[in-house]
């Protein structure tokens, strides 16, 4: 049973970001290299595990807070399901056990999920309360997933990925922010304190601005000359549409329909959403694989 609520607390729901490990193996030409994709999964299980534990430490943070939330309540820690003493073994040993694979699998590739752990830890003790220095961070974590991904296979990292990478997460990241500010209203700062330093006007600055950027440097990536002569194809920039619509249609969530809280539920279950998706990446496989 101990079993059931320490993954409950890893909060296998949120792996999802860690799909951003593979994004260099599609687009380094990989995908269809069986040993690099055997290394990428390896890479994937690893920040799983080790976001598992970061995740468990900062609930041991907001341990008391949470008590008081009505749905983080219900969390094993917070409900008193899972005991603080056995959290606190099942972290360092998961922590210590995820550490080893990765270094032993890359030295450079356990430098970035250590240095990964380091910044989540960060951010549950300190970083989430310094105004856009906390969304910053969120985006520098999906910066280290692109990376390990990279660095575990071999490959060195596009610089117009890592680009795109942090623009997309910022706007993931204000947009959570605004929809938290908007859904709790008066007891917003005290969800999460930081939010006493946003507005919705200012939030909605950022995100115009992140939403522009994040379009025009993935047109720019389709197009560099670079991209086109490492992947051989002048045909990625076909993918664009999809992109233009996941990104609408993200903001027609948040400002219409009042969700963006979480960017792994509407993964889960956004039809629209999730049919884009599968056909940004099926059209990127093409493009890249199939059709030059």
């Amino acid at each position: 049973m101990i079993l059931k609520y320490v993954l409950l607390s890893m909060r296998p729901e949120q792996w999802i970001k860690n799909f951003f490990v593979f994004t260099a193996l599609l687009f380094s030409k990989n995908l269809l290299n069986p040993s690099k994709d055997i290394e990428a999964i390896i890479g994937f299980i690893i920040f799983c595990m080790i976001t598992g534990c970061a995740y468990m430490i900062n609930d041991l943070v907001d341990l008391e807070k949470d008590k008081l939330h009505p749905a983080k309540s219900r969390r094993p820690l917070a409900s008193g399901k899972l005991k603080k003493n056995s959290a606190v073994k099942i972290i360092v040993l998961v922590c210590l056990a995820s550490l080893f694979f990765a270094f032993y699998m890359n030295i450079l590739f356990g430098i970035i999920v250590l240095a990964y752990f380091l910044l989540n830890i960060g951010y549950s003790i300190y970083l989430k309360n310094i105004v856009i220095i906390d969304v910053v961070s969120i985006a520098a974590g999906f910066v280290f997933r692109v990376l390990g991904g990279a660095v575990i296979i071999s490959v060195v990292a596009s610089q117009w990925l890592i680009l795109c990478t942090i623009l997309l997460s910022l706007f993931l990241g204000f947009s959570k922010r605004r929809h938290e500010l908007i859904l709790l209203e008066d007891n917003a700062t005290s969800h999460r304190k930081v939010l006493e330093h946003y507005s919705p006007y200012f939030l909605d600055q950022m995100i115009a601005v992140v939403t522009a950027s994040t379009l025009i440097c993935y047109a720019l990536y389709t197009m560099s000359k670079d991209t086109i002569e490492k992947l051989g194809t002048s045909k990625l920039i076909y993918t664009i549409p999809f992109v233009l619509y996941g990104i609408f249609r993200y903001l027609y969530l948040v400002h219409q329909k009042e969700e963006g809280g979480s960017p792994t539920e509407i993964m889960f279950t956004d039809k629209p959403m999730i049919i884009n998706i599968c056909l940004w990446v099926i059209s990127s496989v093409v493009f890249i694989y199939v059709v030059h």
